[in-house]
């Protein structure tokens, strides 16, 4: 049979680009549930008397895997603790499903079409500008000025999180809106990391970075499926920018970039192996195809031609995502937030909170990311550049803006990346920053429920 008959037609867009919105709402709302209560926790453990010292020493523990006298958990010739491990190693795995998020979204999401992705990428843009702006103006000639980067993440877990408390009422356009806008916002991200928090180069170890991110785009060019091929080089390049001051946040999503998002299969030669395959079992034999049965020869291979076509049907790039949504929603980011947002709160003057960090981030992710967001998304609607989401309005709009002001997840780890292990001004910098960061979060998604609770429908449909 020639090839052209296993060629499909092309899906309808829209159907691909809501298919796969829906699926990613469905995900990150329900981890944004795990990762409340992962945050509440570490605020409560972090404040009994006792437990505190235990939930401190915990996370400064040395971790290895050793072989002979190698440690793959080490960093520049010395063990990582556990707390490093979680930073780098593990939220690696979180960048790399943000890298095949971004991927898909470039593919077949809202970021295929410049229509499509303008209204959002605009409102990014702007929720990434004038939060920086409010800091660097607040923090003018201070010792936190390296911090700017912190309030202009968006955290899709709570935002979406908060969004699904209001079900329904929420049309289906303005969740894929903030779901592309904190995508976008995670690029931003992405960049600045790696422009900015990078020092003490070691070339080298990027030459075998670079040689090694060669051979995955050449696999993926000569298509190679294999998900143990990527992953076990891409772990290489993760170690190899580990050791290089690059930070290895930024190996995960280059890895991710490289691995192929097209099955061996279109899915319509899949069905048809299906439909061939199973047409060999007469529906007489069902009745004697019972548990207990021992399956001939031919039977076997005809199953074992449905098992092998499943495999290639779904891209190594789509598996790997939907594998990988539960591992970081329900343990990787929570245990991130536990591990981070244990700030210590007894001994601090409550007046620090509205003055210093504290206040430039609170006034980063409030002010900021509302006014940004807004005021590019009108801009870009005004100038018809791109036309408002389907049956929103700006009252809707702008309380999607103020959910916009949940940092929260990249917030925290840039704020690490600021300030942690730079000395007891660094660690007080790095309370501080927690404090805004869970104050600003908080005051952003309890203001943007209650302004979504007054100016949604009572009875809207999330159907578009």
């Amino acid at each position: 049979m020639s090839s052209s008959n296993f060629n499909c037609p092309a899906p309808e867009q829209e159907n691909s680009v809501f298919f796969a919105a829906r699926q990613a709402l469905r995900r990150h709302a329900t981890g944004g549930n795990v990762l409340i209560l992962a945050t509440v926790l570490a605020l409560i453990v972090a404040n009994i008397p006792g437990l505190n010292t235990l939930y401190n020493d915990f996370w400064n523990q040395s971790i290895r895997l050793q072989v002979g006298d190698f440690n793959v958990f080490s960093h520049g010739g010395r063990p990582m603790t556990l707390l490093e491990f979680i930073n780098d190693a593990l939220m690696a795995i979180f960048f790399f499903s943000i890298g095949l998020e971004i991927k898909r979204e470039v593919l077949v999401g809202e970021l295929s079409s410049f229509k499509q992705a303008l209204l959002p990428i605009m409102g990014a843009i702007g929720g990434m500008i004038i939060p920086v702006g409010i800091f660097f103006a607040m923090a003018a000639g201070t010792d936190y000025a390296d911090g700017a980067a912190i309030p202009m993440a968006t955290d899709i877990a709570f935002s979406l999180g908060i969004l699904a408390m209001l079900g329904s009422r929420v049309p289906v356009s303005l969740k894929i809106f903030l779901t592309t806008l904190a995508v976008v916002d995670d690029i931003g991200g992405i960049i600045v990391i790696a422009a900015f928090y990078s020092s003490h180069i070691k070339l080298m170890f990027l030459v075998y970075a670079a040689v090694l991110l060669g051979v995955l785009l050449l696999g993926s060019a000569m298509r190679i499926k294999s998900k143990v091929f990527y992953l076990t080089i891409g772990g290489v390049v993760w170690f190899l920018f580990l050791n290089s001051g690059i930070h290895p946040t930024i190996a995960g999503v280059l890895v991710a970039f490289c691995i192929p998002a097209s099955p061996v299969f279109a899915p319509c030669r899949y069905i048809r192996t299906i439909r061939d395959s199973i047409s060999h079992f007469a529906a007489e034999d069902d009745a004697r195809l019972t548990s207990r049965s021992i399956l001939s020869k031919d039977q076997m291979n005809w199953l074992k031609e449905v098992e092998s076509a499943s495999d290639k049907v779904i891209s190594p790039l789509q598996e790997l995502e939907d594998s990988l949504h539960p591992i970081v929603n329900f343990f990787i980011v929570p245990l991130f937030a536990f591990a981070n947002a244990g700030i210590y709160l007894l001994d601090i003057d409550p007046a620090t909170i509205v003055q210093g960090i504290s206040l430039a981030i609170i006034c980063g992710l409030v002010i900021g990311k509302f006014s940004g967001i807004l005021l590019f998304s009108w801009l870009t609607v005004k100038f018809k550049w791109a036309p408002m989401p389907e049956k929103a309005n700006w009252k809707m709009m702008a309380s999607i803006a103020m959910l916009g002001g949940i940092g929260f997840t990249v917030s925290l780890f840039i704020a690490n990346l600021s300030f942690a292990g730079i000395g007891p001004e660094g660690d007080y910098l790095l309370n501080h920053s927690k404090i805004g960061i869970v104050v600003g979060s908080f005051v952003a998604g309890f203001g943007g429920f209650l302004m979504l609770h007054r100016f949604l429908p009572r009875k809207g449909a999330a159907k578009r």
